[in-house]
């Protein structure tokens, strides 16, 4: 695990751990390497506990995505089709509820975002991992993205949209981030 130092209009030393482990130093232009190296010495306890704090939702995140092998064409395709027996009914009821028609619904096995939406061209994609969610998580997850038909950002009138249509959304979002084990920044 690297230590990446980067010196840029900044006011005072920053310190991040990225998902990788890294540590990334942002420091003002100009400021001593010395000083750069004895603000990272001074938070070695920091680093140290940040990267094991990383490693374990790592590990967390590998655990959860491992229940649901789909490392053979017949698992896919048994994935595929509680998928088609899930999520359809779903986006139908709040595509109806909503006003909404998305052009094409399709599904990944990705593990960076549970859904996703093209607005222009009004298609939908679903991670097949949301059959390790419980139906109520995977529910926020289409109203999420239903939702984008209305409001293609996520400003204050996304958030009122999915306030209407899916009420306890924060409680969904939270819940998920805890069982999957999801790291800061995620959606």
């Amino acid at each position: 695990m690297a230590i990446v130092v980067t010196f840029k209009r900044t006011k005072a030393l920053r310190m991040s751990i990225v998902k990788n482990g890294d540590v990334h130093v942002s420091a003002p232009i100009g400021t001593p390497r010395s000083v750069v190296e004895k603000f990272i010495e001074e938070n070695k306890a920091w680093i140290e506990k940040a990267r094991e704090n990383t490693r374990e939702r790592q590990q967390q995140r590998y655990d959860f995505f491992n229940q649901l092998p789909l490392d053979t064409r017949e698992k896919c395709d048994e994935a595929l089709e509680k998928l088609k027996a899930l999520i359809p009914p779903m986006v139908d009821k709040y595509a109806k509820l909503m006003n909404v028609k998305p052009n094409q619904v399709y599904y990944r096995a990705t593990i960076s975002k549970w859904g996703s939406c093209d607005v222009k061209r009004r298609n939908i994609c679903f991670s097949a991992y949301l059959l390790l969610l419980p139906k109520w998580c995977v529910e926020h997850v289409v109203v999420h993205e239903l939702a984008h038909l209305i409001v293609p950002n996520h400003g204050k009138d996304f958030y009122a949209v999915m306030d209407r249509f899916f009420p306890k959304w924060k409680e969904a979002k939270e819940e998920t981030k805890r069982i999957a084990g999801e790291m800061k920044n995620e959606e």
